[in-house]
């Protein structure tokens, strides 16, 4: 399966950016997780495989949440937008922040999707634990 990045910038509607945007979505996501008792560990750690946008402790578990926004379900929801190629450059860029920090590599892990739908003022959050596997 051969998976590409999106190289061409795209500008929402208010001419924002698409990382501003995500930005304040990860913000909203980042304090629901708060709220419910998890611990920021990293945000936005990128590297060759791509970007995880929070990673998360709960409790003994390593959480890699991956933070999806979409205004309109049209062309499906927040969920589904995480294909097989997203999940194996998450998986992948995962196993790399592992190797990169011994202190969690015996942790158990799990992948989380937080798909936020609707405006900002008024989202919709949906939040998926242990989303997908890694086998």
């Amino acid at each position: 399966m051969r998976c590409r990045a999106r190289s061409v910038p795209f500008h929402c509607n208010d001419g924002a950016d698409v990382r501003s945007t995500g930005a304040r979505f990860e913000d909203l996501a980042l304090a629901h997780l708060q709220r419910s008792g998890l611990d920021l560990v990293a945000r936005n750690f990128t590297c060759r495989h791509g970007e995880i946008d929070l990673i998360m402790r709960d409790g003994p578990v390593v959480v890699f949440v991956e933070v999806r926004y979409r205004r309109e379900s049209g062309f499906g929801g927040a969920v589904d937008s995480v294909g097989p190629c997203k999940r194996k450059r998450l998986i992948a860029a995962a196993s790399l922040f592992l190797q990169a920090r011994p202190q969690f590599a015996r942790s158990a892990c799990r992948f989380d999707v937080l798909a936020i739908g609707g405006e900002a003022a008024h989202a919709d959050i949906e939040w998926l634990r242990d989303a997908f596997q890694t086998h």
